[in-house]
């Protein structure tokens, strides 16, 4: 089997077949970084360009770990060096980029849709590391990946999004990832924070945290985007982190064998305490090393793989 699409744009629409492949792939690719020797030679030969247009650090290392473990060729592209500095649209800094024979593009951009405009200008795979407010999902796939490893199967878990889910990516794509995978998705925050209409996307939603908390199973926290606080959405960060800052004390209303998880950064003592986010329930660390393996999975299918990668 393989993926239907040559491109991931985003979770939504994806089947849970193709996620269980993905997610089945990363397991591969997972032993395979446990080993001495960290690299294969699956991707020789392919051309990969790193696009991002936003700032980025865990997501921009992880694909480029995740390229060079495959032995792929990769090239970085930096806004503050390039012609985009002097007036060059995307349209034509794509095209002559692919004019240079490569294979795969990973593009991250502030404009959402970004992505599907690069698929009817190029030729090569693209790959969505996080479009505006719209999608990032090689982060959903890794947090599906995360739970997985821990609960083994994902039908019936209870996973609440808590924080900005009107300006969150990370959100959506958990969103569509995890209903495909038989989870129930909650989310929880503000209204001032919460997308117009976010129930037709299958969810509860919350404005009281303590409620949301209430037998849930996983805690995904988001980011409190500080930038968002000039735009007069919050009364106050230390309001935010009384009504939702996840601390101990909140994790008492959680179920048994609990999780919390983080797409960083975090901002420490506003969405989520240092103890809690260094405790033994977090598997913020996890996400970032299971990154590098979804990832690597990600390109080695989208490139034409299938089966199980020794």
């Amino acid at each position: 089997m393989k993926l239907k699409s040559k491109h991931l744009l985003g979770l939504e629409g994806l089947s849970k077949d193709e996620i269980e492949m993905i997610l089945d792939t990363a397991e591969s690719f997972k032993e395979i970084l446990e080993r001495p020797i960290k690299k294969v030679p699956t991707l020789r030969a392919v051309t990969v360009v790193n696009l991002f247009y936003e700032p980025s650090t865990r997501t921009r290392i992880s694909f480029e770990l995740a390229e060079k473990r495959l032995s792929a060729d990769l090239v970085n592209f930096s806004t503050s060096t390039s012609s985009v500095k002097k007036g060059e649209t995307l349209k034509d800094t794509v095209k002559n980029i692919e004019a240079m024979k490569i294979d795969m593009v990973i593009i991250r951009h502030q404009s959402a849709g970004t992505p599907q405009f690069l698929t009817r200008c190029l030729s090569s795979s693209i790959i969505n590391a996080g479009d505006g407010a719209h999608e990032h999902p090689t982060q959903g796939l890794l947090d599906i990946f995360t739970l997985r490893r821990k609960y083994r199967k994902l039908e019936g878990l209870r996973v609440i999004i808590v924080g900005d889910i009107k300006h969150s990516r990370v959100a959506r794509s958990n969103i569509w990832g995890l209903k495909s995978m038989g989870a129930s998705v909650a989310v929880c925050g503000p209204n001032t924070l919460m997308p117009c209409e976010i129930e037709k996307m299958g969810v509860d939603v919350y404005s009281n945290l303590d409620n949301a908390l209430e037998g849930a199973d996983v805690v995904n926290v988001l980011r409190i985007q500080l930038e968002r606080q000039k735009g007069g959405l919050l009364p106050s960060l230390r309001e935010y982190s009384i009504e939702y800052g996840i601390n101990v004390e909140r994790l008492k209303r959680l179920n048994p064998n609990f999780t919390i998880m983080h797409p960083g950064p975090i901002n420490r003592g506003i969405e989520i305490t240092a103890e809690v986010a260094d405790g033994p329930y977090s598997v913020i660390l996890d996400q970032v090393t299971n990154g590098v393996a979804i990832r690597m999975a990600v390109l080695y299918l989208l490139s034409g793989g299938e089966g199980k990668v020794e």
